[in-house]
């Protein structure tokens, strides 16, 4: 997709989705076959529910079929949030993960795997995990330290719900 369609897709659909209380996360355009399919991610503070992603999904659905925003061509719509790992590349992903674990590849190279307990203007306050039987500790990471970072899955672990029963 041009830097220029991509530009004008964001322009065109941001507004809508921004207005339905959603933050526009990607635009992604595919060629499968003779068709395109238009990938949109929704997602909010508070998470984006079923409903909330099919009135955006109807809203923008209307917007595109009645600008010429897609051309001609056949395609399909699909709008989501983003997955269970998702990489966390603003500043708002890193405060909508607090309390996660995360994988964070270092910029002077190496990687960690923390969780984030703090996040401010400047970086992130961690809980890095101790090894075989050692304590938790706490690191702190400046965002310009951070060269890449991705949610991890964690399995079995209790919520905060869970541990205050």
């Amino acid at each position: 997709m041009s830097t220029t369609q991509s530009e004008r897709l964001r322009e065109l659909l941001e507004p809508l989705v921004t207005s339905q209380g959603l933050d526009l996360e990607e635009i992604e355009v595919e060629a499968v076959g003779r068709k395109r399919v238009l990938r949109v991610v929704v997602d909010s503070d508070t998470g984006a529910d079923l409903d909330q992603v099919a009135d955006v999904s109807r809203a923008l659905s209307a917007t595109l079929d009645e600008t010429d925003a897609m051309g001609e061509a056949e395609y399909t719509l699909e709008v989501g949030t983003p997955g269970a790992e998702r990489a966390l590349t603003e500043h708002r992903h890193y405060v909508r993960a607090t309390g996660r674990l995360v994988r964070f590849q270092l910029a002077e190279g190496g990687e960690l795997v923390a969780r984030i307990l703090e996040v401010d203007d400047e970086g992130l306050d961690l809980e890095v995990p101790g090894v075989k039987g050692r304590k938790a500790t706490t690191r702190r990471l400046a965002f310009p330290d951070v060269a890449k970072a991705r949610v991890q899955v964690e399995f079995g672990r209790k919520n905060k719900n869970d541990e205050e029963a």
